[in-house]
């Protein structure tokens, strides 16, 4: 279409609009003017010979009623459409539609009619005006707030959200009544007064609030919508209003007079958010604290090759079921003594799960894998940034076992400076996580286990004192394997009846004769490496038969008949049980029935006191009483 065309298609309109002729038929754009490229931002080949829907995307359905609505009224026009520039700039446009008809064809002409642009005409004719009117213009401000009040007032006593009017001078000019009920004060207290400093003088931390910085007087300033979703106004009574707001510029012939502003109360929503971060973040530490706890336990279930039970029938055994039974129900903390190997966190166990805590995990911490600078953090925790690589809150062991047991296995390795921050949980029941003054609560049940001498290591000076009578509240003491070997057996055929021994279909056999070695070796490794022996064993068996195969220094087995004398050395169980009673005997007797202590009877046979006080009881020997023995001292002791 030519230019000519062009304008005998838009001679109904002026030439300063932008006017597209369409086809309305194809809806192609078949012929637009330079306003209307300057308006859509293309240059007049790219418009030429484009669809007018790829100029609206998505908007197909109203242009296909805008165009149904010009070809049978001849005019019609629309603000329900909006083109797409390539810089993305938003439009608001009025489109005014006529019917033409050229060459016989059908065709269609828009002006486009860009809304804010005749705003700005508008505005500036009557700023020309108000400066050519002077002096006289400036009541007229007035008289629009006044305008504003009355024109709104039904509006402004329905809002929920308080509202409030200031000129440009920061003066209030009204409020509504929800804003009176929000603030505490009455419009008749409001009104002509310096609104910012009336409620806005502060900071929420105390801070003075400069009118400068303020957003709603920044709306005289740059004439646009400032919205402020978290900040305080300050009540009558001076209590705090957490508030969300939008301060709107108003304009009077295009010049900004003041400003309206609309706020809410958010303490509420405030109040639930802080509430939903509390939660979120309580079941974030849940959430660790069940990781961790899980992590725990698949490590105790890898860790945990040996048997679950405590197996014998010894008389030390039976001594320590018996304590146990007797110590499980109760909180108190328990002591198990013992050499490495004797099975010290199997009689954990089964205090922790003959209690009242069973439902909750034992915990347990290897104090002696611990490093100096990291016991406080794996003990009691510590909080995100309290020192290098803390990138994240930690939950501590005791938290951890919070309702549960905590076995501090290997007691005596905590170094002499830490010793103390333990006792004082133990003392308390409560803890700090490093880099947090917060305090918190823990319901822990102690059972600590040391293969060391801690009474020893008191009069060195190494272990605590007072941390030693903490936790020697309830002693149990695990007898090393070579006190009980008639438990060798019964743990030898429980081993190799364990779940999940693999030796094929051949049912594996062990010979009297490596049964006795097992008995009569010295087991300095106790369970632990009698357990280690019977694996080794099964691995070297041929044709079901076991293989024992003993560390260095184990008696070896006699190659030849033994002698007579070797023969009349061979004591049956009564006559070794018999023999080992006389002995008892003989040593109570020398030492005049004191078990412990220099020269007592448990310090003449090599053993501990509590081995030999349990060996007592089940031999049913009866010591003399204290009165005999003080009468039976000779007169120079």
């Amino acid at each position: 279409m030519s230019s000519g065309t062009l304008l005998v298609a838009a001679q109904a309109f002026s030439a300063a609009d932008a006017a597209i002729v369409v086809d309305p038929i194809s809806g192609t754009i078949v012929e637009t003017n330079p306003a209307a490229c300057r308006l859509l931002g293309r240059i007049r080949e790219a418009l030429a010979g484009s669809s007018v829907f790829e100029l609206h995307p998505g908007q197909g359905a109203a242009l296909v009623v805008f165009t149904d609505a010009v070809l049978t009224l001849g005019r019609h026009w629309t603000r329900s459409l909006a083109p797409n520039r390539p810089d993305e700039k938003p439009l608001r446009l009025e489109y005014a539609g006529a019917r033409l008809e050229h060459d016989g064809r059908v065709l269609m002409a828009v002006t486009l009619i860009d809304l804010d642009e005749r705003r700005r005409r508008d505005t500036s004719s009557e700023a020309e005006l108000y400066i050519r009117d002077g002096i006289a213009e400036w009541r007229k401000v007035e008289r629009f707030f006044r305008n504003v009040e009355r024109e709104n007032q039904l509006i402004l006593r329905a809002a929920g959200e308080g509202v409030y009017g200031v000129n440009a001078e920061g003066t209030t000019t009204f409020v509504n009544p929800a804003a009176e009920r929000m603030l505490g004060w009455s419009a008749e207290e409001l009104v002509g007064r310096n609104m910012h400093s009336t409620v806005h003088h502060h900071h929420p931390d105390g801070s003075h609030y400069e009118n400068d910085d303020c957003p709603i007087y920044a709306a005289f300033r740059d004439g646009a919508v400032h919205h402020v979703t978290d900040e305080v106004f300050w009540r009558k009574d001076g209590a705090p209003l957490w508030v969300e707001y939008t301060s709107t510029p108003i304009r009077d012939r295009g010049v900004v007079v003041g400003a309206v502003v609309v706020f809410r109360d958010i303490g509420q929503r405030r109040e639930a958010d802080e509430k939903l971060k509390a939660a979120l973040a309580e079941v974030g530490a849940l959430r660790e604290r069940l990781e961790l706890e899980n992590a725990y336990l698949k490590e105790e279930i890898r860790q945990e090759g040996r048997h679950r039970g405590i197996i014998g029938k010894s008389a030390a055994i039976e001594t320590t079921l018996r304590q146990v039974e007797l110590v499980a129900p109760t909180d108190a903390t328990v002591l198990i003594t013992g050499e490495s190997g004797t099975g010290k966190e199997l009689i954990a166990r089964a205090i922790h799960e003959a209690s009242g805590r069973r439902e909750r995990p034992m915990i347990r911490v290897n104090c002696a894998a611990i490093p100096r600078e990291l016991f406080e953090s794996e003990f009691f925790g510590h909080a995100k940034g309290a020192f290098t690589g803390a990138l994240r809150d930690r939950v501590g062991r005791f938290e951890l076992a919070h309702g549960g047991t905590l076995f501090l296995d290997e007691v005596g390795e905590i170094p002499l400076e830490q010793q103390g921050k333990l006792l004082r949980v133990l003392q308390e029941g409560q803890i700090e996580r490093v880099g947090e003054e917060r305090t918190r609560a823990v319901d822990v049940r102690v059972i600590a286990a040391t293969n060391r001498d801690l009474e020893a290591e008191v009069r060195r000076g190494t272990f605590r004192r007072d941390l030693f009578f903490r936790l020697n509240v309830f002693p149990i003491h695990s007898a090393p394997l070579r006190e009980r070997p008639e438990d060798i057996p019964l743990l030898v055929f429980h081993l190799l009846e364990r779940p999940g021994r693999a030796h094929g279909a051949t049912p594996l056999t062990l010979s009297e004769r490596d049964m006795r070695r097992l008995i009569a070796y010295g087991w300095p490794g106790n369970v632990r490496e009698l357990e280690n022996v019977i694996e080794r064993a099964v691995i070297l068996a041929r044709d079901g038969r076991l293989r024992v195969d003993l560390p260095d220094g184990a008696p070896p087995a006699p190659a030849a008949p033994r002698s007579s004398a070797a023969l009349s050395a061979i004591l049956s169980e009564d006559e070794r049980r018999a023999r080992d009673r006389e002995a008892v005997v003989a040593a109570l007797e020398a030492s005049g029935g004191r078990v412990s202590g220099p020269g007592g009877a448990a310090e003449r046979l090599g053993l501990r006191p509590t081995t030999l006080a349990s060996r007592i009881k089940a031999m049913g020997i009866a010591r003399p009483s204290a009165a005999a023995r003080w009468a039976d001292r000779r007169p120079d002791e």
